[in-house]
């Protein structure tokens, strides 16, 4: 399972930035390879000042090593060996008629280090949505897709992923969600239900997924015109993204224990963005209308 999901993981990451090329960006991705200390290792890839995309990255990485102590206190597991791999990516377009889209789709795996047997192996990912000005029209497009991905393995999928990123993609301290969310699952283990090829065959799919919702939203709305009140409104949105990433996201916590590359983990804050001091949207704008639709539980399909 190590090489199989290492490997299709890389050429995923191949291919979705091949297409974001092929979509309508004129800008190359700078590439990065990189070595971890404690074993592995991975390839960033950052676009930035792009034509489409001010800053994104589209990251692969497979990494293994000890198990730092935290982790394992948080595991409730003894001395392990780790490996992780998977693609993640955070993309912040210029435009902001375009929405900002997140992907992460992951395989982890412990090994215990004294016995040298495998204790666990899951899958995680997801994909979520983060509009600056929430249309209705995009996000059941955008949902619908999820779904049909998620039913091709199981009617169960989509409302409890769905019900997952909601919860997760929450702001506490803002009482907001951080965009429309989508999916979301983590520890996706063999069961009497499922085989763990049953779980890799679906995320595979997922990161499969990702230009199919995403280069028609960029396609519909990249050449739409705005102001730059639309403009400051896009950098004030993109510092509620930094809030999550920064206090509450996982994968952010876990890259830090492990002593990820520093780069490679931040790559998904944006390049400019504004925190103005308790800034009100004006009654009735569409920024205002925005804000009403970020909460848990709506149903977009």
């Amino acid at each position: 399972m190590r090489l199989t999901t290492e490997q299709w993981f890389s050429r995923l990451q191949d291919s979705i930035c091949a297409e974001l090329m092929e979509g309508g960006e004129t800008v190359p991705f700078r590439e990065d390879k990189w070595e971890r200390e404690g074993g592995g290792g991975g390839r960033t890839r950052v676009l930035q000042e792009g034509t489409v995309i001010e800053k994104g990255g589209v990251n692969f990485s497979a990494v293994h090593g000890l198990l730092p102590q935290p982790v394992q206190e948080s595991f409730k597991v003894d001395e392990s060996e780790f490996f992780a791999t998977g693609v993640s990516i955070v993309l912040h377009p210029r435009n902001p008629m375009v929405p900002i889209i997140h992907m992460n789709v992951r395989y982890f795996e412990l090994t215990d280090k004294q016995s040298g047997k495998l204790s666990r192996q899951w899958f995680g990912g997801g994909i979520d949505l983060t509009p600056h000005y929430v249309d209705p029209e995009d996000a059941r497009f955008f949902h619908q897709t999820l779904k049909e991905t998620c039913d091709r393995f199981h009617p169960d999928y989509y409302p409890h992923f769905k019900a997952w990123a909601d919860d997760y993609f929450y702001i506490p301290h803002r009482n907001e969600t951080r965009g429309i969310g989508g999916i979301f699952f983590d520890r996706l283990s063999a069961n009497d239900t499922f085989r763990i090829e049953d779980r890799w065959e679906f995320v595979k799919a997922v990161g499969e997924t990702f230009t199919k919702v995403y280069l028609p939203l960029i396609r519909k709305n990249q050449q739409k015109t705005f102001t730059e009140e639309q403009k400051q409104w896009q950098l004030y949105r993109r510092g509620r993204y930094v809030e999550f990433n920064l206090v509450y996201d996982a994968g952010t916590k876990f890259g830090l224990q492990t002593s990820g590359r520093i780069e490679s983990i931040l790559m998904s804050l944006p390049l400019h963005v504004s925190w103005p001091y308790n800034f009100q949207p004006a009654a009735g704008s569409e920024e205002e209308k925005t804000l009403r639709w970020l909460r848990k539980g709506v149903d977009w399909v």
